[in-house]
């Protein structure tokens, strides 16, 4: 029993003592008793700091975890498809609190999945498990134009920024990346001292605002560029191109939620709603945008400099394939982001209708790059609705090195999914500019909770690649990994996800008849 249970207990076991006494007396006035126990649990509620709910609700909070302890013994009963089908259950939303709180995530009486439904896939375990060791999973990021290479690990927090998120929640994701020895994303809100305030570490993402390193007039500012890319804590540096779940859009930032510290940190003005142009005004051509990565790697002092895109128009990234080819200029890093990823505001014809869904435009980055022969030189992170251990593996056998995850961490630092990110009435903190809510967000402990589900996270990782009789991640392949099609077919990821040759479109005959209408309209210097 934890400290909030027998608290509770306690106070409910006095209220039904005084509630006996009162109908054995009922002279005396026990009325005024039944405040002593609720006074007592308020109290408890204001001063404890694991759970932001009830220092910003208490008493009625604790119904909220009533609630919660139902939910995990009626999960089963509430199941969901993703954008393709495959089923996730509230099953993968417990496990990311649980495994934050250090709760037991083994489950009794089997899979909640129905496993003969169209979707459902499955690991093909080996006979000879391994033992993969930890220290084997760090990815390096880097090529050769590259002068400080960065060591990753496998699961990284996804991009979100400052002003989207609050600034406890920022300070406890990032003391969080410290403890565990991952990397946290800023998203296109630029570096604030929140993020600096741990010494995680930290990817700085470039989006078509240049938050963080502009001018007045909205363009890159290559001076204030260098000053903040200098910093220790920046190892790698992403340019947005597109966010999978409004591509195209740009970020939002609504005037109720913009203060003037956030203001000041990405250079904007007061009173009005911050909205990213839909596209760059740095570049405007592919060939535009690896140049942009080679400035902004020389700038940088030679760190991993990359993108980040959600797949539209096939033809659109070829064409970046051919500038590279033709520039001989190569990102360190590409971040795939899917369609199904989440976000704080969009409208809901973006959410739900446009973008590539990650699986699909993973594997077809991955094969785009194989089949200009750079496969091996860039890496590839993916980003998009990832939980547990299997959903990393899963991408990596498409073709991904690392992975980020947004979800899964707001869930460790509280988040309830009430969808109020855009309004600045969170009732977590997370997602909040009000100081009467973020301030009940403790940094200490939800930084602890945020390094304990990456650590479960890997540890499940590593006990999947032992049971695959896998030593590291370069051994994922997408034989691994069967679905059921139909109830009567089951295919491997090979079969379903097959690869082109490597180098296959650098000569016109060998090019895939179903690649050859767009790789012959890409341009490397034009997107269309």
């Amino acid at each position: 029993m934890t400290v909030r249970q027998a608290f509770l207990f306690l106070s409910v076991s006095l209220i039904a003592v005084i509630l006996l006494l009162a109908r054995q007396w009922p002279s005396v006035h026990w009325a005024w008793l039944l405040l002593a126990p609720l006074l007592l649990l308020g109290l408890y509620d204001l001063l404890q700091k694991k759970h932001t709910i009830l220092r910003l609700y208490p008493l009625i909070g604790h119904f909220r975890y009533m609630f919660e302890g139902v939910r995990t013994e009626m999960q089963q009963y509430f199941v969901e498809s993703d954008t393709d089908g495959m089923p996730i259950s509230r099953e993968f939303r417990s496990l990311a609190y649980q495994r934050a709180k250090n709760i037991t995530d083994t489950r009794a009486f089997g899979t909640v999945f129905d496993v003969y439904r169209d979707g459902y896939e499955w690991l093909n375990h080996s006979l000879a498990p391994t033992d993969c060791n930890k220290d084997d999973l760090r990815v390096q990021f880097g090529g050769a134009a590259c002068k400080q290479p960065y060591s990753a690990s496998p699961l990284n927090i996804s991009a979100m920024s400052f002003g989207a998120l609050s600034r406890n929640a920022v300070m406890a994701l990032n003391r969080g990346a410290r403890l565990g020895q991952f990397a946290q994303n800023t998203g296109e809100g630029g570096i604030s001292p929140w993020h600096l305030q741990d010494g995680g570490d930290l990817i700085w993402q470039i989006g078509t605002g240049y938050f963080g390193c502009r001018t007045p007039q909205g363009d890159f500012d290559a001076a204030l560029f260098t000053e903040k890319a200098g910093l220790d804590a920046v190892k790698m540096i992403e340019i947005k191109l597109s966010q999978g779940a409004k591509p195209g859009h740009g970020g939002v930032l609504p005037a109720s939620k913009l203060t003037q510290e956030i203001a000041d940190i990405r250079h904007v003005t007061m009173g009005e709603d911050v909205i990213s142009p839909p596209a760059h005004s740095a570049f405007t051509t592919p060939t535009g945008l690896l140049e942009f990565v080679a400035r902004l790697r020389e700038l940088s002092g030679g760190k991993p400099v990359g993108f980040k895109l959600c797949v539209g128009d096939k033809r659109e990234f070829l064409g970046i394939c051919k500038a590279m080819r033709d520039t001989g200029i190569l990102p360190d890093f590409i971040t795939v982001d899917g369609a199904e990823g989440g976000t704080g505001a969009a409208p809901v014809e973006l959410t739900n209708s446009v973008g590539m869904p990650l699986r699909g435009g993973l594997h077809f980055v991955h094969n785009a790059l194989r089949g200009i022969g750079v496969r091996d030189q860039v890496r590839i992170i993916a980003a998009g609705k990832v939980f547990s251990a299997f959903h990393m593996l899963r991408a990596m056998a498409l073709g991904a090195d690392t992975v980020n995850s947004a979800r899964g961490m707001m869930l460790a630092l509280g988040c309830i999914q009430s969808r109020r990110c855009n309004t600045n009435n969170c009732p977590t903190g997370v997602t909040t500019q009000n100081p009467s809510r973020y301030k009940q967000l403790d940094v200490t402990d939800k930084g602890v909770r945020v390094a304990n589900y990456h650590h479960a996270t890997i540890t499940a990782l590593i006990e999947l690649l032992n049971i695959l009789g896998l030593r590291g991640l370069n051994e994922v392949r997408p034989s691994h990994i069967t679905r059921r099609t139909s109830q009567e077919v089951v295919m491997s990821y090979d079969q379903i996800y097959p690869c082109i040759a490597i180098g296959c479109l650098l000569r016109p005959e060998t090019v895939p008849d179903d690649w050859k209408r767009d790789w012959d309209a890409a341009r490397a210097k034009s997107w269309r």
